[in-house]
């Protein structure tokens, strides 16, 4: 991911929301402080008035008249007229705008002092005061001069101007102090007027200046903090590790700075409280003090909310940066970490495995191990980058989702790294296994055809020198390597993974070599039989042809067909068997009279046999063989499976292994039963008719059956023998059984049983063309292969992860394969019009009896060969909703699967037109099998019932039709309406809830619509249920087998229920049968229910009816 995706990332929603909210409250607490200083802030301050406040031209005193009216003095002073008028009026304003912000409206009284002054003085001041005072002036007090010159000549002159002076404000004109106390209270007036009120006008001075000071400064502050604020909040992250630390550093320090000028502001605020609380606790009277004292109380308290508000948001963001500079490193770890792993994928992918040589395998591993020491390391760093990942996941960092993707991101490539190098580690080992078995096999033939060429003749001449010779060819055959007795098809499945096509034609050589150099040893065989009874002409050495060249060092033989039948190759004998007499290869060539000989592996030559006699050859070769292997079980069971109960053996057995024995071995004793007691005695029955094999193997089908269960416990068989095949226990019973091989070749025999059935039903075939029973050959040959197909599509299906119901409800799976996947809704937001537009994905489909299943296929994963794909569920389709379109404009391999009246379709794309065919008449069987059985059982209800009412669990099953269309576009076209399934209901046939218009029902069917004279749920009868317990019943309905669990059940049969388990199954004893499994209760309700039905009885009557018990368990 680069700066592009962290840009993304670097606010995400909820962590840029809760950012802003902590900047909101910044700001608001910044706005009710700047409103708070409005308000107790005046426009004029001290500094500006301060001369003409400190020469006491008029001061505040604190005083108050009538109505609370705010007493301002104007004392005594020689310099009032030379005061300009506009620093006269900004003193009257600064003293007036003190109380008027605390009480807007408030009235002023003025107490004008001239008693040592003239009337001209109080004209004068008189006149000033009525232009300069801005405040709501309530009352002037004079108080005249003293002497009797100045008090007559003020009282004549105010007389004579009273009425101008009225006009602008009041005016009393007072003779002494006494008449000022009729005005206002003696406790209001300070001691130079005989009042009580104690005021210090520099105290007030000193007083005012300070809270004036600490308002400035708190703006200031406030302004700083909103200022860092703004800047914080548009701060632009940077790409770089370097500038996003420069950031933090510089963010940090100015925070820093500001919390010391917030801590002293607050220090010099608690200062001046403190003076105010001290100088309102000596005079509680001065309303003025309080009113100071509590709007410093308010600033303070507003102060400490803005800072807390800053400290918020500053956490905040401070831990965004830091987070963000967390998740720029890791984003640079990461990338740096995908490239290595990319790198290593990429070395990963150029490792060819490919390889049809032992050099080259060898060659190939030294390769692949260098690159697994280079993986394990960047793997180790790997997950040291995921751990820190989680640690940051786990510290709630904002970016929590993005770290665990990055975590899954590189886990997926480790885990497909590791995946991959695992793959092509176990394919390499299976390739170099492959190529040492052929290796073996072709010098093994290499030393038949020199063994033969290297027996003397002249020692055939006697009995003894024949029965020796027929000595070392049984020795040398004894030491024939495994893999020639098991063929080519049994070699096929073994290496399935990684046969080559040059590993086939390997394969297809070896054992055309196999087959030539046994067939030369077979004729030798019979030559030195005749030679060993009686004396015939001997076998004729040609002598050397040295004009021929040098040929290939390895055998090549070419059968000629003669009079005889003669083998001739060309051979170089390696080392110490090189002929010393001559440099040059020797040609020999054997002539054998093969007139009165056959071949066990072919049966005889063209022409030689009759057709009956070839066939009870196959069916000898089937008895024996599966006499053998019956044999071949039953030693292990008691060799290895039933010794694990043994005393003397169990301090040679791991305790682990012990429990876990049903996984070694499977279900090998349910095999062993099968074929030790009923199918080898079918079997002998048909020696003297061979063709009545076929009907053998078509009975015992379902038994069959239990194959596939062994097979899906296979690869964890294989998985406990691996990591206990060095056991002391295993070589111990190896050893009491004189077994040449050990547990997990015996433990492959039924797998290789399986493939064998169908090779020799196919020779039984070929000598049974127009004979009786042929149909039922080719019906159990087409048997044995579909059940090669189950248990492989079985062992597909156990791959599924991710399907959260119980599988086998879905019944049994009948397909399986790759396809190309295109996906269309009809309506929402995803739906898409033109396909072809967009990429197909891949998807791997299950179909089942009941369902469709789209998985996609993951990389392998295990161990070795217990290394298997997964399949990751997607979707599943339900097949009683489920339509087909059978042709596709533009490409013969698709074909639609659409879904609930097409509000869903898969276009699908088969690899083949073979493989859309093979689909397309499954899909078909099933879809018109559906039909047949919803006519069928509506057919039924119409015959019991006039009026019939659907079951909840019935009408859900049956929500959608399934239909099928054969033409090249959407099924939508009007379609007739059926016909009645009785004419006594015409008027309630059944019809197709959920798709509001017709759809095509597949070719030979009627059309049905939907939406029409649907079944009302009030209408039908309720079912009767069966009561089911322990004891023995007889069955009135077939029950095929569903799952390998599983029983059939036929009509007529006895059968014991035995228990239920806790998934609702019944264990279900088949006396008739001999077969014991277990069996849905829904099922056992179909198989009993009619014996009990003599009269319907409704669902919670008391008299709801048991089925026929025949006896109790």
């Amino acid at each position: 991911m680069g700066p592009a995706s962290l840009q993304e990332e670097r606010e995400p929603e909820k962590d840029s929301r809760e950012e802003m909210e902590s900047y909101h409250y910044l700001l608001q607490a910044g706005s009710q402080l700047e409103s708070t200083l409005q308000q107790v802030t005046v426009p004029v301050s001290m500094k500006e008035v301060g001369g003409y406040i400190q020469k006491q031209v008029a001061y505040l005193s604190g005083g108050r008249g009538e109505d609370s009216s705010v007493i301002v003095t104007l004392p005594e002073c020689s310099a009032f007229i030379d005061i300009p008028e506009e620093a006269l009026a900004k003193v009257f304003t600064y003293l007036t705008l003190i109380p008027r912000t605390r009480q807007p409206g408030v009235k002023f009284i003025i107490i004008l002092d001239r008693r040592l002054d003239t009337w001209a003085s109080i004209k004068t001041a008189l006149a000033r005061i009525a232009a300069s005072f801005p405040g709501n002036l309530h009352l002037v007090l004079v108080l005249r001069p003293t002497s009797f010159f100045h008090r007559t000549v003020t009282d004549i002159g105010f007389r004579f101007s009273q009425e101008d002076f009225m006009l602008k404000m009041p005016v009393v004109m007072l003779s002494s102090v006494t008449d000022l106390l009729h005005y206002i209270d003696e406790n209001q007036l300070t001691s130079e007027f005989g009042g009580t009120l104690d005021y210090c006008h520099s105290d007030w001075i000193v007083l005012r200046t300070a809270i004036e000071s600490f308002a400035v400064t708190v703006k200031d502050i406030a302004q700083m903090l909103q200022g860092f604020g703004c800047e914080l909040a548009e701060t632009e992250l940077p790409d770089e590790g370097k500038a996003i630390e420069y950031l933090l550093e510089s963010h940090t320090e100015k925070y820093r700075k500001l919390k010391d000028a917030i801590r002293s502001v607050s220090k010099e605020g608690r200062h001046l409280l403190l003076s105010l609380e001290t100088s309102g606790k000596e005079d509680d009277s001065q309303w003025d003090v309080k009113l100071d004292w509590e709007t410093v109380q308010r600033l303070l308290a507003q102060l400490r909310d803005m800072e807390s508000a800053f400290d918020g948001f500053f956490e905040k963001h401070h831990l965004k940066l830091h987070q963000y500079l967390q998740l720029l490193r890791y984003e640079q770890s990461f990338q740096e970490m995908e490239l290595c792993l990319e790198h290593l994928m990429a070395q990963e992918r150029e490792l060819s495995i490919s390889v049809d040589t032992l050099v080259l395998t060898e060659q190939a591993l030294k390769r692949l191990e260098s690159v697994e020491l280079n993986a394990q390391e960047v793997m180790a760093r790997a997950q040291i980058i995921i751990l820190h990942g989680h640690q940051l996941s786990a510290g709630h960092h904002y970016a929590m989702a993005l770290i665990m993707q990055r975590c899954n991101e590189l886990r997926h490539y480790c885990d497909t790294l590791n995946a991959a190098l695992k793959t092509k580690h176990t394919s390499l080992l299976q390739t170099h296994q492959l190529l040492l078995c052929l290796g073996q096999a072709q010098t093994w033939c290499d030393d038949g055809a020199y063994m033969l060429a290297n027996q003397l003749v002249d020692k055939f001449q006697s009995k003894e020198g024949a029965q020796a010779a027929l000595k070392d060819i049984e020795r040398f055959l004894e030491g024939a390597p495994s893999m020639l007795s098991s063929g080519p098809d049994v070699l096929a499945i073994e290496y399935e993974a990684v046969i080559t096509q040059q590993l086939q034609a390997q394969i297809g050589e070896t054992f055309e070599k196999h087959a030539a150099v046994q067939q030369m040893i077979q004729n030798r065989q019979a030559s030195l039989r005749k030679l060993a009874d009686k004396h015939v002409r001997p076998v004729q050495l040609v002598a050397p042809r040295p004009e021929n060249p040098p040929r290939a060092k390895s055998p090549l033989f070419s059968p000629k067909h003669g009079d005889g039948l003669k083998f001739t190759f060309d051979i170089s004998l390696p080392g110490k068997r090189a002929s010393r007499k001559s440099p040059n290869p020797r040609k020999i060539e054997v002539i054998h009279d093969f007139q009165e000989n056959r071949s066990c592996v072919s049966y005889g030559l063209e022409g030689e046999d009759s057709p009956d006699l070839l066939k009870r050859h196959v069916m000898r070769e089937l008895i024996e063989t599966e006499r053998i292997y019956v044999e071949e079980l039953l030693s292990v069971l008691l060799g290895y499976r039933a010794e694990m109960d043994n005393a003397a053996l169990s301090g040679l057995l791991p305790p682990i292994l012990r429990s876990k024995r049903d996984i070694l071995f499977g279900n090998m004793p349910e095999i062993y039963n099968f074929h030790s007691r009923v199918f080898l005695q079918d079997l002998e029955g048909c020696l003297e008719n061979p063709e009545s094999v076929g009907a053998c193997f078509l009975q015992r089908k379902e038994s069959f059956q239990m194959y596939e269960c062994y097979c899906q416990n296979k690869p964890r068989s294989e998985a406990l023998w691996r990591q206990f095949s060095d056991c002391a226990f295993f070589q111990e019973c190896q050893k009491k059984l004189e077994h040449k091989l050990g547990l997990d070749s015996y433990l492959l025999k039924p797998v290789q049983r399986l493939t064998k059935y169908q090779l020799l039903l196919k020779e039984l075939l070929k000598y049974s063309s127009d004979c009786e029973g042929t149909s039922d050959l080719q019906g159990a040959l087409t048997a044995m292969l579909d059940l090669l197909k189950s248990v492989n599509d079985s062992m597909h299906q156990i791959a599924i992860t991710g399907y959260e119901g119980d599988i086998c409800d879905l019944g049994r799976v009948l397909m399986q394969g790759s396809f190309s996947v295109w996906i269309s809704h009809k309506k929402g937001p995803t739906r898409m019009k033109e396909l072809t537009r967009f990429k197909p994905m891949q998807r791997h489909l299950f179909l089942y009896e009941r369902a469709l299943l789209f998985c996609k296929r993951r990389e392998e994963h295990g161990e070795g060969c217990d290394k298997t794909p997964s399949y990751s569920f997607k979707n599943c389709l339900k097949m009683t909703a489920v339509g087909i379109t059978e042709n596709v404009k533009g490409d013969v391999k698709k074909f639609e699967i659409w879904y609930s009246g097409r509000e869903e379709v898969y276009v699908v794309q088969a690899p083949a037109v073979e493989v859309k065919m093979a689909w397309l008449n499954e899909l078909r069987r099933i879809l018109t099998n559906q039909q047949k059985l919803l006519r069928d059982e509506a057919y039924q209800h119409g015959q019991m019932v006039g009026h019939m009412q659907l079951s909840p669990p019935y009408s859900e099953s049956k929500q959608q039709r399934a239909s099928v269309s054969s033409g090249d576009t959407e099924s939508g076209r009007s379609s007739p309406d059926p016909q009645p399934y009785s004419p006594k209901h015409q008027h309630n046939r059944r019809s197709w809830p959920g798709a509001p218009h017709s759809v095509d029902i597949c070719e030979g069917l009627e059309e049905w619509p939907g939406g029409q004279d649907a079944f009302h749920p009030s209408d039908m009868e309720e079912e009767v249920l069966v009561t089911l317990s322990p004891g023995r019943y007889r069955a009135s309905a077939d029950c095929l087998q569903n799952g390998p669990e599983s029983i059939t059940v036929k009509c007529g049969d006895v059968i014991q229920l035995q228990c239920e388990d806790n998934r609702g199954r019944w264990l279900v004893k088949n006396m008739s049968q001999r077969q014991e499994g277990f069996i849905a209760a829904a099922s056992l309700q179909l198989i009993l229910a009619d014996s009990s039905r003599g009269h319907h009885i409704r669902l919670g009557d008391p008299g709801t009816p048991k089925a026929r018990k025949l006896s109790s368990p």
